[in-house]
């Protein structure tokens, strides 16, 4: 992608009037349905998921154990 230095003055306002276009026509949509909230696709919306005690030991041993074998190449 260009970076804006890399454009000429016509091609800038050209852009500026797509972008007015988008801008205009969002406006109107927006009196159409009213305003509507950021759409988030689903498969970006990050759950949280909880670990277990257990399964944190167990990444903490191993990676312990890991160390261990690096240190004890040294």
């Amino acid at each position: 992608m260009n970076s804006f230095s890399d454009l000429s003055a016509q091609q800038l306002r050209r852009a500026a009037a797509i972008k007015e276009k988008i801008q205009s026509l969002e406006n109107e949509l927006n009196r159409i349905f009213g305003p509507r909230a950021k759409a988030v696709p689903q498969s970006a919306v990050k759950l949280k998921r909880k670990m277990s005690a257990a399964a944190r030991k167990k990444i903490s041993a191993a990676a312990k154990a890991r160390w261990a074998k690096i240190k004890a190449r040294k």
